[in-house]
């Protein structure tokens, strides 16, 4: 059996900062090495939310090591699935990749209460997207 990941999955946001460190979280927790995980953003943040940290560590996800990365070119090339939320426009198009806009509320500036209900969604966007992963390629 091979221990190739059977996908790479790209979520991009503006900061970097929130809801794709949040996805990437998830993401990585709940399909662990079986799908690549990257996150990027247009214009990144100095650090991750603080808020988003602590939603995610409520159920048991640390992203406190997490820190903002530049959307390049390369990361979007080497992903089959590129996750907007809320920057679009600014990601490269290429052929061959699946493109999906999650609009999302930014957790920009928010407290824990407010985020939590953001995380929540962005879970069970996940689980759809690995159910989706394993039908097509597992």
């Amino acid at each position: 059996m091979s221990s190739a990941p059977l996908a790479s999955v790209l979520f991009v946001c503006v900061h970097n900062a929130g809801r794709s460190q949040m996805a990437a979280g998830f993401l990585h927790h709940l399909a662990g090495d079986r799908i690549e995980v990257r996150s990027a953003g247009s214009v990144p943040g100095d650090q991750v939310n603080p808020a988003a940290v602590e939603a995610m560590k409520e159920v048991g996800i640390d992203i406190s090591a997490a820190t903002p990365k530049i959307l390049t070119t390369e990361a979007v090339q080497a992903s089959d699935y590129v996750i907007t939320m809320g920057c679009g426009d600014a990601c490269p198009i290429f052929p061959g990749k699946k493109y999906l806009d999650w609009a999302l509320e930014d957790p920009a500036g928010k407290g824990v209460e407010s985020v939590r209900p953001i995380r929540d969604e962005i879970r069970t966007r996940i689980e759809a997207l690995i159910a989706e992963i394993d039908a097509q390629r597992g």
